[in-house]
């Protein structure tokens, strides 16, 4: 392992070992101090998400993108000190800290024994959202995370998710697919955040005006088990409660090949999503390159 590994995996162990014993309030300050420090410095993030702010809302001046970023950063640090504590919080404060409109597209489409794949997008906790839905709910489910470096901190993310409840899988090595579908055909749930893939199976979406690549998983699924796919968005506010919202399901088309379809309700889950982060864009926490005229020539074409 090399250095720059090991103390990326020493950060995080400290967050996880250190930040969870904090007091509610006092982990509240320390996350807004670390992201006011880090969106003074301007760094190469902080750039990226003051960018794509900037396709989200086009008629913003320089001064309001410039208080985006900084909600944005507060709210990425939010999102990380709820993470760090959420393993040693009550099942009271866990199911206390969600409030989702519109269950029943859930619950109706559970019932239904045909399983349901819930998307969303890098939108406020999607790990609390998780954990409420494992502890409120008492519906287990399985996800896909990707595989980090170095090793030793994906098992951290792994044993994580685990430890609220959820079954994890390696988005590579090309078996998730086929695990994902059949906890379907099982009845089960799937939850996976989909609004970025820049590798060769992404389907090109229009989103905010412009072309981005989302994944074609969750279309895929859908139609390979009759699934339910229903579109999450998620958002903070003022209150310690986050608030969610699910969308109505998207429907597999009647007619059209396989990646028709597929473009067509990928491309419905992109509006879905770009409905929720226009509402609270702060809470979009994207740091990364989204849109392909934002990527060199190289990965633009892989």
């Amino acid at each position: 392992m090399s250095t720059q590994d090991r103390l990326t995996d020493a950060l995080y162990g400290l967050g996880w070992g250190t930040v969870k014993k904090l007091p509610e309030p006092a982990a509240v300050r320390l996350g807004r101090t670390i992201a006011d420090l880090a969106w003074k410095q301007r760094g190469k993030g902080v750039q990226r998400l003051e960018s794509n702010y900037a396709r989200v809302v086009p008629d913003a001046s320089p001064e309001r993108l410039a208080e985006l970023s900084r909600a944005g950063m507060r709210s990425y640090l939010r999102y990380w000190m709820e993470s760090f504590r959420l393993p040693a919080w009550s099942k009271e404060r866990i199911q206390a800290g969600f409030d989702p409109k519109d269950l029943h597209h859930l619950t109706e489409g559970l019932a239904t024994g045909k399983g349901v794949v819930l998307a969303l997008p890098h939108l406020a906790n999607w790990d609390l959202a998780g954990a409420w839905v494992t502890t409120k709910l008492g519906i287990p489910f399985t996800t896909v995370a990707e595989r980090l470096k170095p090793e030793t901190l994906y098992d951290r993310f792994v044993a994580y998710r685990e430890g609220l409840g959820m079954e994890v899988l390696p988005h590579s090595g090309g078996t998730a697919f086929g695990t994902l579908a059949r906890r379907l055909r099982d009845g089960g749930l799937v939850c996976l955040v989909a609004d970025r893939d820049l590798s060769a199976s992404g389907v090109e979406v229009d989103f905010f005006g412009d072309t981005a690549r989302m994944p074609a998983g969750p279309a895929l699924l859908a139609q390979q088990t009759g699934a339910l796919l229903l579109p999450v968005t998620l958002w903070y506010g003022d209150s310690p409660v986050m608030r969610g919202r699910l969308h109505p399901p998207v429907e597999v088309p009647e007619s059209g090949t396989r990646a028709e379809k597929t473009s067509v309700m990928t491309q419905a889950l992109a509006d879905a999503f770009a409905t929720g982060i226009a509402d609270h864009p702060e809470d979009w926490h994207m740091l990364q390159r989204v849109w392909l005229a934002d990527l060199d020539p190289a990965k633009g074409s892989a």
